[in-house]
């Protein structure tokens, strides 16, 4: 036999909750309780927005106000002519690419050749280089190698002599190597 409910009583809220299960009861708690914070939330939110417009408004006076001051006169120092062509000087001295050019020097020189001195002339882009060596033909060489490497353009032979007061008698020689801009 199936259960029957009779119930003659009249409806009311207390009846009408003691009827519903507590499992919809307890969602209903929580969707009550997510569209309070949900209003909270939005309410902070609100609040943020209108704080936020208040400070930016009061950024664009402040600029406002900036922008309206008369901008102060720097004033203009005058450099010596001698004092800008040193400091001009000492920028391209810095400037120079040294690495690349020692690589390109020590990868051309052979043992039979000793460097003596490298100078470089920033302005002309040339490299001095003065060296020392037993024959002539190592010279020629080492003179060829510069000319084959791809850090210069041009290299010439500018002058050689012969060491006397040196027992060995090296030839010490003297080569211009132009540097080609990077």
């Amino acid at each position: 036999m199936r259960k029957t409910k009779i119930d003659f009583a009249p409806r009311s809220v207390r009846r009408t909750l003691f009827h519903i299960h507590p499992a919809v009861l307890a969602l209903g708690g929580a969707g009550a309780l997510l569209c309070a914070a949900a209003a909270f939330g939005g309410w902070q939110l609100a609040e943020q927005r209108r704080e936020r417009e208040h400070q930016l408004q009061h950024l664009r006076e402040r600029v406002a106000k900036l922008s309206a001051r008369p901008a102060a006169e720097v004033a203009r120092v005058a450099i010596p002519e001698a004092q800008a062509t040193f400091v001009n000087a000492a920028i391209l001295q810095l400037n120079l690419p040294w690495r690349e050019l020692q690589d390109a020097v020590l990868a051309a020189t052979p043992r039979t050749v000793a460097l003596v001195a490298m100078e470089p002339d920033p302005r002309k882009r040339i490299l001095k280089i003065t060296a020392e060596t037993k024959t002539s033909d190592d010279m020629v060489d080492y003179v060829a190698a510069l000319k084959d490497q791809e850090s210069f353009s041009g290299v010439i032979l500018t002058r050689h002599e012969i060491n006397d007061a040196d027992p060995n008698r090296p030839l010490r020689f003297q080569l211009e190597a132009t540097w080609q801009a990077r």
